[in-house]
């Protein structure tokens, strides 16, 4: 039906173009040029018109309208409106149009779409009520406009402003803006939020073998499997290249952020399937977490910036978390790679050797090669510190290339029963040459192939699956004997056991660190790694044993081999030698290994802070679960204390054991990862609570802190206070 024949039935109703209510006019009605207008307008598309009654529910559409909404008008006559017509999100200011409609007030321009996700249509509505001349309402008369084409064009111009075209995550200026305003509101309201800044490795090797369709697919495929570890949790950011962030609001609990990054790091390390073929990279992380590292958007950028250049200096596929110190690490870690470089010219680089034990007999069946770096300056630099540098650093292909070469030669003065035993780098492995370098070591020493073991870790078998096949055949056709290292803590797929000609899989010393409730660690993934084994007819080795309880309920559950303090540490060649002369090499596991928590010996200054007091002592050694602190005299057993690491670190701890003035003390909440080999505390001490104690809000100094009084007892991080002998914040700031 036209509007002419509408307003033909209606002649008492006709739109007013004024405010004041509507009186009828039946000259205009009678009006024959106007309705013939009216007519030329409706039929060109160019304007539809509607009306409603009293109660909001339609009496006329346009049949532009109708069309476009898919509806014959016997379906919407008597329909509510707003039911057929609903408000596009983020228009004007978001109220309905039944709302509009309830008011009886005029308005224009109002942005709706339909409620039928199958009809795209956008229609931007003017009404105005309609009132008879006693002033009553008679019901809405109003224009329609269809600017689907135009909306949609602005709409998807909006989305190309703030979202990635490629991947559909937010871009860099969107990110930099939900920084900015998550921030702002946060501080307001006291939140905290994580940013982590990621970045992809080898990713421009799948661009130059593969080609650039190969990588934007891949990026493609990195988005969707971010969006699946991170879900609604937060956002995601693609800064451009290889570079993406992630915004994670009202997290600051580093165990949690900590296990998000490896699952990251996990998923997007597994293979990818692109038309070119299959491709593999890796993924770095650096992680910020306001306001604890910043509390303005450049400061907590450029903390997580830092942490992911760390990450990535520490042989990439790693999590760091933000540290003060990160800055001067970085100039130590340059410094070390310069003189790792001189070492291997000047030759201060030797081999040692830790026993593996056969279970069943304890006969030493395997030595196991640890690098030893005797620096002029450094002493004995520990494999734990240089090892990262030189793998970020690529320096550990030479030094592996001297390794094997070594260790063959000195296998040599051994039985031949004694097989020697080495960890191969996968920077080492994916290097031009490997292979070659394992068949010259092997040609030049005679030694034969069945007591050469290399030992890989799970994320050798990620690499290019050709490249990778293709070296381990040519490896176990040499006769050389291959071990799957550390296996249950990295990526692997069950599939890649059955298909590499692996001998052993070796269980880190990660599976026995105490969890809670259990001191001896997880002993059903041990039980279920050595049925695993067994299935496949591989051999179980577990490293990293140093507690005779330990070592004996590995026998029970069936594990072949041992190494470990349990029965040795590690030993020079010519100690070697002086065993092997006694006969034949057997070692009786010993009680005096201590399991816990595997320790990190540290030897630095923290506080200890105990009621009112804050003291300064050594940190001996470091686990999850608890450390070895040295420095107060005769501390009663069953003592509480709070022991301060530093930038905001407490941790609520006991005296289990003392000894004049060495304490071993208990976390009453395990300490977590921080990424780099290294632990961490969940939380720190908020700024906001040092702000509320006079301090300005500002990210953590490194400082001393100190818990408010009666906090240390009940094991609250509620509350805390500067130290009354603390530096002032100008003086810990200049002191950093």
């Amino acid at each position: 039906m036209p509007f002419s024949d509408f307003f033909k039935g209606k002649k008492d109703e006709l739109e007013s173009q004024s405010d004041a209510p509507t009186r009828v006019s039946l000259s205009a009605l009678e009006s024959g040029d106007k309705l013939a207008i009216v007519d030329e307008i409706e039929r060109s598309g160019a304007i539809g018109f509607w009306a409603t009654d009293t109660n909001g529910r339609v009496v006329y559409l346009s049949p532009a309208i109708l069309d476009s909404l898919g509806k014959p008008f016997d379906r919407v006559v008597g329909q509510p409106l707003q039911q057929l017509l609903v408000p596009v999100e983020g228009e004007g200011d978001g109220r309905s149009l039944g709302l509009k409609l309830n008011t009886r007030k005029s308005f224009a321009n109002l942005t709706v779409q339909s409620e039928d996700e199958g009809h795209d249509v956008v229609l931007k509505l003017t009404g105005r009520p309609l009132h008879d001349e006693d002033a009553n309402f008679l019901g809405f008369r109003g224009s329609a406009v269809d600017v689907t084409e135009e909306f949609r064009s602005e709409q998807e111009a909006n989305r190309l402003a703030k979202f990635d075209s490629l991947t559909g995550l937010a871009n860099r200026h969107r990110m930099e803006q939900r920084i900015d305003s998550t921030l702002h509101t946060f501080r307001n309201a006291k939140r905290s939020a994580a940013l982590m800044m990621l970045d992809l490795d080898k990713f421009k090797q799948v661009n130059d073998t593969l080609g650039h369709a190969a990588g934007d697919q891949l990026l493609q495929q990195v988005a969707e499997r971010l969006r699946g570890v991170i879900g609604g949790r937060g956002e995601i950011g693609r800064l451009g290249g290889d570079e993406f962030q992630v915004l994670v609001p009202d997290m600051d609990d580093r165990g949690e952020l900590g296990e998000i990054a490896k699952k990251i790091i996990q998923m997007l390390s597994q293979p990818y399937s692109v038309e070119e073929g299959r491709a593999i990279i890796g993924c770095s992380v650096g992680i910020a977490v306001a306001p604890y590292d910043g509390i303005e958007r450049e400061e907590l950028t450029r903390a997580a910036d830092l942490a992911l250049y760390a990450s990535k200096n520490g042989g990439r596929g790693q999590f760091r978390f933000y540290a003060a110190d990160l800055e001067h690490e970085a100039n130590l870690r340059k410094r070390m790679e310069d003189d790792l470089a001189e070492a291997i010219e000047a030759g201060h680089f030797t081999l040692e050797y830790q026993p593996v034990v056969c279970l069943k007999d304890n006969r030493v069946v395997a030595l196991e090669a640890q690098y030893c770096w005797a620096d002029e300056d450094r002493g004995r630099v520990a494999p734990e510190t240089f090892l990262p540098v030189a793998e970020g650093s690529r320096l550990i292909v030479p030094i592996g290339e001297w390794a094997i070469r070594k260790a063959c030669e000195e296998a040599l003065g051994w039985p031949e029963s004694l097989r020697v035993s080495l960890h191969v780098s996968p920077v080492q492995f994916e290097a031009n040459g490997f292979v070659e370098c394992i068949e010259q070591a092997l040609e030049e020493t005679r030694l034969d192939p069945a007591r050469l073991e290399l030992r890989l870790p799970e994320s050798v078998l990620l690499g290019d699956a050709s490249k990778v096949d293709k070296a381990l055949a040519t490896l176990f056709k040499l006769g050389v004997r291959l071990t799957l290292d550390q296996f249950g803590s990295g990526l692997s797929s069950l599939a890649y056991l059955r298909r590499a000609p692996l001998s052993a899989l070796r269980i880190g010393a990660d599976f026995f660190e105490p969890v809670m409730g259990n001191d001896l660690g997880d002993m059903e993934l041990v039980r279920a790694v050595i049925a695993l084994s067994g299935a496949m007819g591989m051999e179980t080795v577990a490293s990293g044993v140093h507690a005779l309880d330990l070592m004996q309920e590995l026998k029970r559950l069936g594990v072949d081999q041992v190494s470990g303090f349990v029965y040795s540490e590690a030993l020079t060649n010519e100690q070697v030698h002086e065993e092997l002369a006694k006969g034949e090499w057997t070692l009786a596991p010993t009680d005096t290994g201590t399991q816990r928590a595997t320790r990190r010996t540290v030897f630095r200054k923290i506080g200890l802070i105990h009621e009112d007091h804050y003291y300064d002592v050594t940190l001996r050694n470091l686990s999850r679960s608890g450390a070895m602190i040295q420095g107060l005299e005769d501390v009663p057993v069953g003592t509480m204390f709070v022991l301060d690491f530093g930038q905001g670190q407490l941790a609520v701890c006991s005296v289990r054991r003392t000894m004049d003035d060495t304490q071993g003390v208990e976390f009453e909440q395990e300490l977590v990862d921080d990424g780099a080999g290294g632990l961490c505390t969940r939380h720190r001490v908020s700024p906001y609570e040092l702000a509320a104690a006079g301090a300005p809000l500002t990210a953590l100094p490194p400082g001393k802190y100190s818990m408010a009084p009666d906090s240390a007892a009940s094991g609250s991080f509620a509350q805390f206070k500067l130290s009354g002998n603390a530096p002032s914040q100008t003086g810990a700031k200049e002191a950093a």
